[in-house]
């Protein structure tokens, strides 16, 4: 059996293969929470970072321990106690913390080191480094209250995990610090995952967490810039305070040069696959890089608009355009990018001496359609016309009418076309005309 579409899973690896090798030798720090540790998906989570490991990234984790942390208290009869937001760990807590970190960091060292056959573990081989790389101090005395034995980052040993991460290992960091003077500290894992991710420069830091609870009025939006999280946090008071906290820490990471922080939802089996290897993802973004831009066409556009108009080139919906033709035509064409792909494209050939330009290969990618882009390129393209000079905009269409009777064009003659364009009309086409005043 024979059939032209590929298989699903053909189809996604092809997709995922530009994002293979753009994450090559990047690094990434990724942060996950106790609760994460806890859960029945999380060696399909370490599997999953084995695998980006095998890719060429080089990745730093950084885990949590609270529910494990307040289960050896519970044992003891003990109480973390928090003080406007804040544990005091004294003595007696930080003797639970040591041994609840110690049994989370060993859990997640021994299923890094699987490698049974017929598992997806086999014959990965990864190597772990964990150690004395962060620097603390205590919180000390605030407003009357001792934290004891809480502490916050001074410095992270940049030098030391670079050394690890060259020699292929990856870097696990517990939230534990470390004093001059000999002392340990207890320290928040999303502290220490934005400040080792500020510090060593990382590509992405990436927090996986709880998420937003079923009941959630909206879901959290795919992509965010610092400042709409900010309006976000000060606009929503339903947010857990794990997600408050990825939040801000996401908009402090991005202000310090780290250009991507995603927030993904440890629930949901594969997702960080899906939010590395696809275009869109399946958490939320967060960077103060444009993740979507509208601009002007270059020659290095040619092979990604060719790939967007040739389905509609062999249904007929589009004048066929060789490569070369579109090569020197490609000034007049507008593009819209997601994540450096070509996901839309306009062009506008214009025909000063009677005032009038042409629209002409409209296209918006099948994953984006009745998403207003196709409107947006419009606007950007009658925007352009009439900084030209233009009055008017024509279009031929055989199936797309109604679309541009909705946005404002009448259906006209062939004598409203210009002298040049019509004297190239295609009859056999017959393509409708419609013409729209700027």
């Amino acid at each position: 059996m024979s059939t032209d579409h590929p298989l699903p899973e053909a189809h996604w690896f092809r997709n995922a293969a530009p994002y293979i090798h753009a994450h090559r030798g990047r690094t990434f720090v990724i942060a996950f929470t106790g609760e994460a540790i806890q859960g029945p998906t999380f060696p399909h989570l370490i599997h999953d970072i084995a695998l980006l490991g095998s890719l060429g990234i080089q990745l730093v984790l950084v885990h949590g321990a609270r529910p494990q942390i307040e289960a050896t208290l519970a044992q003891r009869g003990l109480n973390l106690r928090y003080v406007n937001g804040l544990r005091v760990t004294d003595d007696a807590a930080l003797f639970c913390v040591k041994q609840a970190i110690g049994a989370v960091r060993v859990e997640i060292e021994a299923l890094l080191s699987m490698g049974l056959p017929n598992s997806p573990m086999a014959g990965a081989q990864v190597r772990v480094a964990a150690g004395n790389f962060i620097t603390a101090r205590p919180l000390g005395v605030r407003e009357g209250v001792d934290y004891c034995h809480t502490g916050e980052v001074r410095k992270v040993d940049i030098e030391a995990i670079r050394q690890r991460l060259n020699s292929g290992a990856i870097v696990l960091l517990s939230p534990l610090g470390y004093s001059l003077t000999g002392e340990v500290f207890n320290l928040s894992a999303e502290e220490v995952a934005t400040v080792s991710a500020i510090a060593l420069g990382a590509d992405k830091l990436i927090f996986i967490g709880t998420g937003l609870p079923a009941a959630a009025p909206s879901p959290l939006p795919r992509e965010l810039n610092p400042q709409e999280a900010e309006q976000l946090l000060r606009s929503t008071s339903e947010l857990p305070d794990e997600l408050v906290c990825h939040l801000q820490s996401a908009i402090h990471a991005c202000r310090s040069r780290v250009p991507r922080v995603h927030i993904i939802d440890q629930h949901l089996d594969g997702a960080l696959l899906m939010e590395l290897f696809s275009r869109d993802g399946i958490g939320t973004l967060v960077t103060a890089i444009a993740f979507e831009d509208t601009r002007r066409a270059m020659i290095e556009d040619v092979g990604g608009i060719l790939e967007l108009i040739a389905p509609l080139e062999e249904r007929g919906l589009l004048v066929r355009r060789s490569r070369e033709r579109l090569e020197m035509e490609i000034h007049h064409f507008t593009v819209m990018e997601r994540d450096g792909t070509i996901i839309g494209c306009a062009a506008l050939y214009p025909f000063p001496e009677e005032k009038i330009g042409e629209l002409a290969c409209l296209v918006v990618h099948p994953d984006y359609r009745q998403s207003g882009r196709a409107t947006a390129l419009l606007t950007g393209i009658e925007k352009a016309a009439k900084q030209q000079g233009l009055s008017r905009l024509c279009v031929l269409t055989t199936q797309t009418a109604h679309w541009f009777r909705e946005r404002g064009f009448e259906p006209s003659s062939l004598e409203a076309l210009p002298e040049n364009k019509r004297a190239l009309y295609n009859y056999q086409r017959n393509s409708k005309v419609f013409v729209k005043s700027l």
